[in-house]
């Protein structure tokens, strides 16, 4: 039995399995004396995070991602595969997500998963990681803001220039993602994600009373392209299947927020609340607007349903959109501040110093997501890309791999655990092939796109958005 002190294993954030010889070494005195953000009357409480506010943010962390993507990928999977992907990877991504969690939770002094990589790889994995980690969300964030510059030319008629739509999209986030503390920026995710919920829903409404799609031919005949087994070679397979992971597996990005909770022992309520509304929307909303429009659909997928129809959901989407941009800047920003100010006394403190620290953080996050958004201008590209490269690594690899550290010993134990260890190596195969297969799609199709003028050029005035 652990030799841990009942006070101990009674710890609010210690979940973990207690009889793992490595979690026995862990050794608090209390809740507070490891954790990242401390309390105290003469620094600033960043722990305010309720479990259902929480809950909130991960919903926009990862829903308005997802639910603009997916449905154009069911024409390249078809109906059944597409539906399987979604159901298996989100189940993969909550699992995992509880993995990292209950990790944290034994190790309390781990601020992102570039703190638990160290734990179990020493201090070049953390950097490597947290490079990796950083180049995630600022890639995230640049998929806020090609969202946010799309929704401005669906209002605006293509007014201006989309560069110029991008660049005031990076600045009304980067104000947003300057708020400083999660607690402060939940009330904005409540906001949010009513807002693209209720965008996406009158999209679908819209769709199911249509003679035909917007975009396909309004007179004759016509090809819907509803397929419900779809035969895509390598190339867009791999892609579309990379796609639809990271429409959920941005759970790196929860670990952060754990050490902003109240209650850190909360964090699997948060986390299936969330993966259950997000699995559920997921696939209602891709499977009734594929059924709809078949191979017409537009990405994002917003625009699936005529500009009239397109120009109402951006307009009620747009707050949800500009949140999902600032909480992308925000976790990236927070990491770099950590890593800057943890071990100094302004860390937690209102000083010059902490507030000029931070603002150069979220600034320049935003700005390098702005080059990027400009770059790699289609949004289906750039979430594919995310996926395989960032993601893999992140959301599946690291997180076996914890797991595998965690329990050691199962790999000689009886059949169970020696079939639980092999599970999670397999994972880890399974991360190193979607890191390598997805990353050689992706970056096949982008160079297609540039070749055959689906992408006209890098900062480019026209809408490269894929939409329709």
């Amino acid at each position: 039995m652990s030799s841990i002190p009942d006070n101990i294993k009674e710890a609010p954030g210690y979940t973990v399995d207690l009889d793992s010889p490595d979690i026995q070494k862990a050794e608090f005195s209390d809740e507070d004396q490891h954790e990242v953000f401390k309390r105290g009357e003469s620094q600033v409480n960043f722990r305010t995070v309720s479990w259902i506010r929480a809950s909130m943010i991960f919903l926009k962390f990862i829903f308005a991602t997802g639910v603009l993507s997916i449905p154009s990928l069911m024409y390249e999977l078809g109906a059944f595969p597409g539906a399987i992907n979604v159901i298996g990877w989100t189940l993969l991504n909550t699992y995992l997500a509880i993995v990292q969690g209950n990790f944290r939770n034994a190790y309390p002094e781990c601020h992102s998963i570039a703190d638990m990589a160290q734990i179990v790889g020493g201090p070049i994995l953390k950097e490597v990681v947290g490079v990796l980690f950083i180049v995630s969300y600022v890639m995230c964030a640049a998929s806020g803001i090609i969202t946010v510059s799309t929704a401005f030319n669906a209002l605006s008629l293509h007014s201006i220039c989309t560069v110029w739509f991008s660049f005031i999209a990076t600045v009304i986030i980067t104000v947003a993602a300057s708020i400083r503390k999660f607690s402060h920026i939940g009330w904005l995710t409540w906001v949010g994600f009513a807002s693209v919920y209720i965008a996406v829903f009158i999209v679908v409404i819209g769709v199911t009373t249509r003679d035909r799609p917007a975009a396909a031919p309004q007179t004759g005949d016509f090809d819907l392209g509803y397929v419900v087994i779809g035969n895509p070679n390598f190339t867009v397979g791999i892609t579309a299947a990379a796609t639809i992971f990271v429409s959920s597996a941005g759970t790196s990005a929860f670990l952060p927020v754990i050490s902003e909770m109240r209650r850190p022992k909360d964090y699997p309520k948060a986390v299936y609340l969330c993966m259950t509304l997000v699995t559920a929307s997921y696939l209602t909303f891709s499977l009734v607007i594929y059924a709809w429009c078949g191979k017409w659909i537009a990405s994002p997928s917003l625009g699936s349903a005529g500009t009239m129809i397109k120009r109402i959901g951006y307009g009620i989407g747009l707050p949800g959109l500009i949140v999902s941009g600032c909480l992308y800047v925000h976790v990236a920003a927070k990491y770099i501040f950590v890593r800057i100010l943890r071990n100094s006394p302004h860390f937690q403190a209102n000083t010059l110093v902490h507030w000029g620290t931070w603002l150069s953080c979220t600034i320049g996050s935003a700005a390098i997501a702005f080059v990027l958004a400009s770059a790699i201008p289609i949004f289906n590209y750039i979430i594919a890309l995310l996926g395989s490269l960032c993601f893999g690594p992140l959301a599946i690899i690291l997180p076996a791999w914890l797991w595998l550290y965690s329990h050691a010993d199962y790999w000689r134990g009886n059949l169970l655990r020696q079939t639980f260890y092999g599970f999670h190596v397999f994972l880890v195969l399974l991360g190193i092939f979607l890191t390598v297969g997805g990353t050689y799609g992706v970056i096949v199709e982008i160079n297609e796109a540039y070749e055959n003028g689906l992408i006209a050029s890098a900062f480019s005035c026209a809408d490269n958005s894929g939409s329709s």
